[in-house]
This record gives structure tokens, C-alpha cells and sequence, in this order.
């Protein structure tokens, strides 16, 4: 077994499971709170992305003067599961980056032995499979996380805070558009990728967190109405998308989604018009406002010039806080902002989507299956 001298003791003990691009915002944030965390372990079953991680944990812990961390290597899952399962290792937190078809089994698997379990979006690409994880979770005692970093965007975060006010009145209209490219060889670096199965369209993954904020920021969707197109690229899933949406306190909205914008990213954006106010969040990954007008006036409007950010990627920033709240949780200073409930909402919608695209006709939620 690991020892851990009492420095350590409290800190929460974490290992990452899937090691592709955006596990390394996973490690990033927790290297930040690394008084209150630790990478314990790493797993998948690419061998030079354990070895690349591992040389990326230590070189950071090297940075800010943490030495001998000892980090424990799988290349299998179970192997990670049975060393746990056996105290060979303490873990609190298993993250699971891994495509997104292995979600269920993999967090279903962790909560049986026991473990809490945080898992990146989708939490999966079944209804089913998603309501399942939770009664698992459930069952086993043991806490659900779904990532969801949008939400921690202070553009959002600000947003939310207007709504919530009562600032816009009665909201009428959302649009929100993703306008994203993603090339061929993007799908081509990997056989899951664009997939049903393990993946999901332009809606199911690249638009997840976007569709979280039809729900997260607006309310309960009463129905729904989509199509999905495959246009361009040479996968099963589809690359374009959009959507009538009608929600539950009478707004009404769209959504549009493509990974066909030339010749790269343009822009992700949601934009709200109420009888009283109209905000648009825009930029590539609604990390700028763009239109900010109330009928009346608060001390929030002098901050909007100053939580607008740059991004060299659709990721943000927003793991870090979202980290924040996830360890105060497990040490029970918090309550979760994103457990697997959270991310219910927004595959209700997208599950929905889907259904309503195969079958041509509009969808009501909730879902009864």
C-alpha cells in the first residue's frame, strides 16, 4: 500500500481513467489545489499516454517543490479496480475522461467496489444507461459527479445571477449556436470517435455542455422538436444538428450545431431576449459578452467588461472551480453543483433530440422511459 505521510493524510486521493486531450485539464486543476488533492493513479490502455502523463504530474509536482510522489500505472481498468478493491492502493475519487459509451460500465463498476466517481460529459449516450448509473451510485452509498465546466464560466455565472433577479421578465426567445470544425482526421484518430456507440454526434458530445444550458440556465424544456444530418464527414453519428425547443415557462429557443465551419472554430454562443433585458454570450466558447442591456441598471453591469476572457480552446477554464466545489463536497463542506441528477437533465434533452430526429416527430419530456 501507498503510504502517505500526515502532510498528506487529508488530501483527497484521486486517480484519472482515460488519458486523452482532456484529462490534462483534469490534471491541471487538481495540480492547482494540490493542497487538497493528489494523483494517486493513472490508467489507459495506450502506453505512451501513461507514460506522457506521468511525466506531466511529476514535472508539475516538480514545479511547485512536491517531491517523491509515487504514481501508480495501469494499463487496464480492472487491474486499477482490483488494486483498490484489495487496498493496494486509497483512492476517494476515480475520474473517468474515457470515450463516452464507457461511462456507464466503468462508474458502475467504481461505485460497486465502493468509490466516489466523477465523470466527463456525456455521462453517457443512453437514457437508460444514464438513469441506471445513478441508482448504482445510489445504492452503493457512494457520490456521482458529471462534469459540467460551462457552468463556472463567470460570463454564465453573471448571466444565471440576472435571471434569477427576475431582470430579463418574461423571457421570450434563446438561440444558441455551436459553430465548430472539427476535420476529418479529428475522427480518424481513433476508431470510437463518431460513433453511436461509444461517442455521439455534434449534439452528444462536441454541443454537450451547450445543451446543459437550455436547462441550467432557462429551466425545465417542455418539448422539443430536431433533425441531425451527417453531411460531410465519414462517421456514423451526425455532424450537423438543430433544434425547436419550448420550455416550460412559455420561452421559446433554437439550437444550431455544426462541425463543418470553415475554416475553424467561429463561435459557441447563447443568446436570451426577455420583455426587460437581452444578453448574448459569445466568442468561441461563450467566454465573451457581447450584448448587455437591462431596462433598469445594477452594480452587476459594471463588472461585464471584466469576466469576459480570452480562450485558445473550447475547454475555458472552468475545471478548476468546478474542482473547488467537488473536493469541498467529499469533504462535506459543500453540496455538489454537478452530481449525476445534474447530468440527467441535459441527456434527457439530448435523448430526446435523438428520438425526435428518428421518429420526425416532437418530443415531450420528461422522458417515460
Amino acid at each position: 500500500m501507498i503510504e502517505a505521510n500526515k502532510s498528506e493524510e487529508k488530501k483527497i486521493s484521486i486517480a484519472i481513467v482515460g488519458l486523452g486531450r482532456i484529462s490534462l485539464k483534469h490534471i491541471e486543476a487538481i495540480l492547482k489545489l494540490h493542497e487538497r488533492a493528489r494523483i494517486v493513479a493513472i490508467c489507459d490502455t495506450v502506453d505512451q499516454l501513461v507514460k506522457d502523463a506521468d511525466n506531466l504530474i511529476k514535472e508539475g509536482y516538480s514545479k511547485i517543490n512536491i517531491k517523491d510522489k509515487k504514481i501508480c500505472k495501469f494499463t487496464q481498468y480492472l487491474d486499477l479496480l482490483t488494486s483498490i478493491k484489495f487496498k493496494k492502493i486509497e483512492v476517494d475519487l476515480i475520474v473517468i475522461t474515457t470515450p463516452s459509451g464507457l461511462h456507464p460500465k466503468q462508474v458502475i463498476d467504481a461505485a460497486n467496489i465502493g468509490v466516489n466517481v466523477c465523470t466527463e460529459k456525456p455521462m453517457a449516450t443512453k437514457w437508460k444507461d444514464g438513469l441506471e448509473m445513478v441508482k448504482v451510485c445510489d445504492e452503493a452509498g457512494v457520490k456521482l459527479f458529471v462534469v459540467k465546466q460551462n457552468r463556472f464560466n463567470e460570463t454564465l455565472q453573471l448571466t444565471k445571477k440576472q435571471i434569477l433577479a427576475g431582470r430579463f421578465g418574461r423571457i421570450a426567445l434563446v438561440n444558441v449556436n455551436v459553430f465548430w470544425q472539427r476535420p476529418q482526421s479529428y475522427y480518424d484518430q481513433a476508431n470510437w470517435r463518431g460513433t453511436w456507440e461509444f461517442d455521439g454526434g455534434a449534439l452528444m458530445n462536441q454541443a454537450s455542455h451547450y445543451v446543459d444550458l437550455l436547462d441550467w440556465l432557462i429551466g425545465p424544456v417542455e418539448s422539443l422538436n430536431a433533425s441531425i444530418a451527417t453531411i460531410s464527414r465519414r462517421i456514423e453519428v451526425e455532424d450537423t444538428a438543430v433544434m425547436n425547443i419550448k420550455w416550460r415557462n412559455g420561452a421559446l429557443g433554437t439550437m444550431a450545431v455544426t462541425m463543418l465551419a470553415y475554416p475553424n472554430n467561429i463561435e459557441g454562443s447563447i443568446t436570451i431576449l426577455g420583455e426587460n433585458g437581452t444578453v448574448k454570450i459569445g466568442g468561441k466558447a461563450v467566454n465573451k459578452i457581447e450584448i448587455w442591456n437591462f431596462a433598469d441598471s445594477t452594480k452587476d453591469d459594471e463588472t461585464v467588461s471584466q469576466v469576459s476572457y480570452e480562450t485558445t480552446n473550447v475547454y475555458g477554464f472552468g475545471h478548476y472551480p468546478y474542482y473547488v466545489n467537488l473536493i469541498d463536497t467529499l469533504e462535506g463542506k459543500d453540496s455538489p453543483l454537478c452530481d449525476g441528477r445534474e447530468g440527467l437533465k441535459s441527456l434527457e434533452i439530448l435523448s430526446g433530440a435523438y428520438r425526435s430526429a428518428q421518429n420526425s416527430k416532437t418530443i415531450h419530456l420528461p422522458l417515460d422511459y
